[in-house]
C-alpha cells in the first residue's frame, strides 16, 4: 500500500491494514461490543434516511401540494449531501469521524422534529420544508465519510463486517418505505418524522458507547483545502480505486442511471404498479441475499470476484427489453440484486483495509461523490434517449454497456489482481 508520498505500490501486493484491528475480547470476529453498537447506530440511520422520501412525498400530496413540490424536495435534500461529502471527508479527518458523525444524528433528529411539527400544523410555507431537506442532507454529507471508516475500528473481520452492514442495508432499504407508507396512511407525516428522530437518538447514543482507540489525525496547521488536495492526491494515487471510479462513471450514466426511469416506464403500463413493486421487493431480497453471500465468500482477489458478480447486473434490462414473462423477470430482479450487494461487499472491504486510516475518511468522500454523480445525469438523459431510439433500445444498450464494465474491470490489471489484505 503506498505511503502519502511514494508511488503507488505494484498491483496485486500485499497492503498494511487501515487502523490497528480492534483490540481482543471474547465472541465472535464480527460481534464485538463495539461492533453491535455501530450496527445498531447504521441500522438505525438507515431506516430513518429510507423512510424520508416516501413519508415527504406522501405528507406534500396530501396536503394538497402539486407533484413538482415532492421534485423540488428531493433535490433539495440531494444536492448539499452530492456538494458537500467531499468536505464531510475532511472535516471527518480533522475533528474524527465519530464526533462528525454523533452531530450529523443530532442535526438529522433536530430536522425531523421540526418536520414534524411542520406537518403535524400543515406545510404553508413550502421553503421551511426545502430548507429542513436540505440541512438534512448536509448532515448526511458529515456523516457517510466517517461510515467507511469506523467499521475497521469496531469489527477484527472487516469483510464480514462489511457483509452484515450490506445487508442490514438491503434489509432497511426494503423496511423503510413500507414502514413510511403505513404510517403515512394510517395516521400522519409527522409520525413518521418523530420515529425517525427516535432512531438518530438511538444512533448518537449507541455511537457516543462506542471504545475507540485514538484515531489518526491530518498535520495539525494543515488548511482544509490542503486537507481535500492531499486526499485527492491519495486517490490518485491508487490506480486500482480510480480506475474503477472512471469505469462507473459510464456504468451510472448509461447503464444504471436509465434503468430506474426507463424500466417505470415499460413495466407500469404493461403489468401495473403493484407487479413493479413486487419486482423491486424482490430485487430488495436480492440484495439480502448478497450481502449474506458476501460474508462468507472471500475471494483471494475481491474485485475479480465481485466484477464477475456484477456479471448478473444486465440480465434486469436485457429481460425487461425482451418483455420476458413476470415469473423470469422476477428471477432477474433477485439475481441481479444478488450480484450488486456482493460486488458493495468486496469494494467497501477493499477500501477500509487498503487505505491508511489517517485519510480513509477524504479517500472514501471521493469515491462516493465519483460513484453517485452521473447517476442523475443518466436518468435525466433516459427520457430524452428513449424517445429518439425506443425504450427498449436504451435498456438494451445499458445492459451492453454493463458487459463491457465488466470486461473492463477484468482487463485493468492493478483492478484484477488485487489482493485481500490478509486477516481483514
Amino acid at each position: 500500500m503506498p505511503e502519502p508520498t511514494p508511488p503507488p505500490a505494484p498491483a496485486g501486493a500485499p497492503a498494511a491494514p487501515c487502523a490497528a484491528p480492534a483490540p481482543p475480547t471474547a465472541g465472535p470476529a464480527i460481534w464485538t461490543r463495539n461492533f453491535r453498537l455501530y450496527f445498531t447506530a447504521r441500522s438505525s440511520g438507515l431506516l430513518s434516511d429510507a423512510m424520508l422520501p416516501v413519508a415527504v412525498a406522501a405528507g406534500l400530496i396530501g396536503a394538497g401540494h402539486p407533484l413538482g413540490s415532492v421534485g423540488y424536495a428531493m433535490a433539495f435534500l440531494m444536492a448539499p449531501f452530492a456538494g458537500l461529502v467531499l468536505v464531510g471527508g475532511v472535516l471527518a479527518d480533522r475533528f474524527t469521524a465519530r464526533r462528525l458523525m454523533i452531530t450529523a444524528d443530532l442535526v438529522n433528529l433536530a430536522t425531523r422534529v421540526l418536520m414534524a411539527w411542520l406537518f403535524f400544523t400543515g406545510v404553508d410555507r413550502l421553503w421551511q420544508l426545502y430548507a429542513l431537506l436540505a440541512l438534512a442532507g448536509t448532515a448526511a454529507a458529515m456523516f457517510q465519510p466517517g461510515a467507511a471508516s469506523t467499521v475497521p475500528l469496531t469489527a477484527r473481520d472487516v469483510h464480514g463486517a462489511n457483509g452484515v452492514l450490506r445487508t442490514s442495508e438491503a434489509l432497511t432499504a426494503l423496511l423503510g418505505p413500507a414502514v413510511a407508507g403505513l404510517l403515512a396512511g394510517a395516521a400522519a407525516t409527522g409520525w413518521v418524522m418523530v420515529l425517525a428522530a427516535c432512531a438518530y437518538a438511538l444512533s448518537a447514543c449507541c455511537l457516543l458507547a462506542l471504545r475507540l482507540g485514538p484515531a489518526p489525525a491530518p498535520p495539525p496547521g494543515n488548511s482544509l483545502w490542503r486537507n481535500l488536495v492531499e486526499g485527492w492526491h491519495e486517490f490518485r494515487s491508487r490506480t486500482w480505486m480510480w480506475g474503477v471510479i472512471v469505469i462507473w462513471f459510464f456504468y451510472s450514466a448509461l447503464s444504471f442511471g436509465p434503468l430506474l426511469p426507463v424500466a417505470a416506464g415499460l413495466l407500469v403500463p404493461e403489468h401495473g404498479s403493484t407487479a413493479y413493486g413486487v419486482l423491486n421487493a424482490v430485487f430488495g431480497a436480492g440484495t439480502v441475499l448478497g450481502g449474506l453471500l458476501g460474508i462468507r465468500i472471500r475471494p483471494r482477489h475481491p474485485l475479480r470476484g465481485g466484477a464477475l458478480a456484477m456479471l448478473a447486473f444486465p440480465l434486469t434490462p436485457l429481460g425487461i427489453a425482451l418483455g420476458l414473462p413476470l415469473p423470469v423477470l422476477a428471477a432477474c430482479f433477485l439475481v441481479t440484486g444478488v450480484g450488486v450487494t456482493f460486488w458493495g461487499v468486496m469494494w467497501a472491504t477493499n477500501v477500509q483495509t487498503q487505505v491508511p486510516a489517517e485519510v480513509l475518511n477524504r479517500i472514501h468522500a471521493y469515491e462516493v461523490a465519483g460513484s453517485v454523480c452521473m447517476a442523475p445525469v443518466g436518468s435525466a438523459l433516459a427520457g430524452p434517449a428513449s424517445e429518439a431510439f425506443g425504450p427498449r433500445a436504451v435498456l438494451l444498450a445499458g445492459a451492453a454497456v454493463a458487459v463491457l464494465v465488466v470486461a473492463t474491470l477484468l482487463l485493468v490489471r492493478p483492478i484484477r489482481d488485487l489482493r485481500q489484505v490478509a486477516g481483514r
